[in-house]
């Protein structure tokens, strides 16, 4: 009897070893929300919210047609509407099934007292703190890689009067919570590719340390950043605000 379980034991273990050898990769496709209201008239939207617009929902579905080929194990937004619209949106045009479950952890960075104002109303306090004479300097700058997307967030959290604007480690620290607790979920099913809508800002915090060079643009709406959980809990960023989905999307509705 003990040899007999002691056989059956080892089997196990070795089925166990096979499946988690041929366990799928986990792929994280984490897409900024299409273009909104605000967006469109150039005010600070963090926490704050508006509906997509016309072109943003259009935007949503050429991804969705992009995405078509992709099969999604599981679908995440934030619990911002801009954020879940997109989801639904990409999900219907693929004609996907899968439900969307809604995180507040993968909200964008919250700007406190500068939500809903003009964008210039922000950023030029934030520019003058850093020693810039406008924000168009500050941009500039960060188009050239000379100033990091740590400095910038931290910037507005240090001008923010009321103390609800968030730091930079603040956004980055529950992104990769969030995106963390997402992968370990594909995992334990098996790895798959993943859907996760979030924001412009709090995406390029919860990337920028796992890049080898300094973010140097915003992402654009319906975007996607595509990035690969290891076995060993690494997360590898293969492409950044990728807009080829996008392309690949309005070619196939032509």
């Amino acid at each position: 009897m003990k040899k007999f379980i002691i056989a059956i034991s080892s089997l196990i273990i070795s089925i166990l070893s096979v499946s988690q050898a041929f366990a799928d990769d986990i792929y994280l496709y984490v897409t900024r929300h299409g273009k909104t209201m605000f967006n469109n008239v150039h005010r600070v939207q963090g926490w704050s919210d508006t509906p997509l617009t016309k072109p943003g929902v259009e935007v949503a579905e050429q991804l969705g047609h992009g995405l078509k080929d992709i099969k999604f194990i599981n679908a995440y937004s934030s619990d911002l509407g801009r954020a879940r619209q997109t989801a639904r949106i990409v999900l219907e045009t693929k004609g996907d099934q899968v439900q969307i479950n809604e995180m507040e952890g993968l909200r964008e960075t919250c700007f406190g007292e500068y939500e809903g104002d003009l964008d210039p109303n922000m950023w030029t306090p934030a520019a003058k703190y850093l020693g810039y004479a406008s924000d168009q300097d500050l941009m500039e700058d960060m188009a050239k890689g000379k100033v990091s997307l740590k400095k910038m967030i931290d910037a507005i959290a240090a001008v923010e009067k009321s103390g609800e604007a968030e730091d930079y480690n603040k956004v980055k620290t529950r992104m990769q919570a969030s995106l963390k607790a997402i992968a370990e979920s594909a995992k334990a099913q098996g790895g798959g590719n993943v859907l996760v809508v979030s924001h412009g800002m709090a995406i390029m915090a919860m990337v920028e340390e796992w890049l080898d060079k300094p973010i140097t643009t915003g992402l654009g709406n319906a975007s996607v950043t595509k990035i690969r959980y290891t076995d060993d809990g690494k997360f590898i960023v293969e492409s950044l605000g990728d807009m080829s989905y996008v392309e690949k999307g309005k070619n196939q509705a032509k």
